[in-house]
């Protein structure tokens, strides 16, 4: 694994995202709440710069009328289409019965797997097949570092 330093924690302040050329390929560094989580700038559904969509949250509705706004933040949009990606695991929640991809699991600095999002199946989503490639970030004093 090489270690790549791609900013100062600084330069992604919380809700901010960098996006660099990391070994020819163009990754999003993200700061979400103080935890920073790094993806590929590519969609995996049809190649679109997601790194530069909206990052957003997703709506939850136990009934009609009612609605909750979950994980602010925590989402991207792709500008394309607007597929939505969850940034901590790369993980799609949208259309998971019908759409298939490869996943690629997000290690953290602990190096601990990541779970399932109890939030989102606590509010009847559920994972879809596609993923964005995801790379391992750490910080090292002020340093945001990608592992590749």
């Amino acid at each position: 694994m090489t270690k790549y330093v791609v900013a100062t924690v600084d330069e992604i302040p919380p809700g901010q995202r960098k996006v660099v050329q990391i070994a020819q390929r163009s990754v999003g560094v993200f700061n979400v709440k103080g935890k920073y989580y790094a993806i590929r700038n590519q969609c995996p559904h049809a190649g679109g710069p997601m790194c530069e969509g909206v990052t957003s949250g997703l709506v939850r509705s136990d009934s009609p009328g009612t609605y909750d706004y979950i994980m602010r933040g925590e989402i991207i949009r792709c500008p394309w289409h607007g597929w939505e990606f969850e940034i901590a695991t790369g993980q799609s929640w949208f259309d998971p019965a019908k759409t298939k991809v490869r996943a690629y699991p997000t290690a953290v600095e602990s190096g601990e797997s990541l779970a399932r999002n109890p939030e989102l199946t606590a509010a009847g989503y559920e994972p879809g097949p596609y993923a964005s490639e995801t790379y391992q970030v750490e910080v090292d004093r002020d340093y945001v570092i990608v592992n590749l």
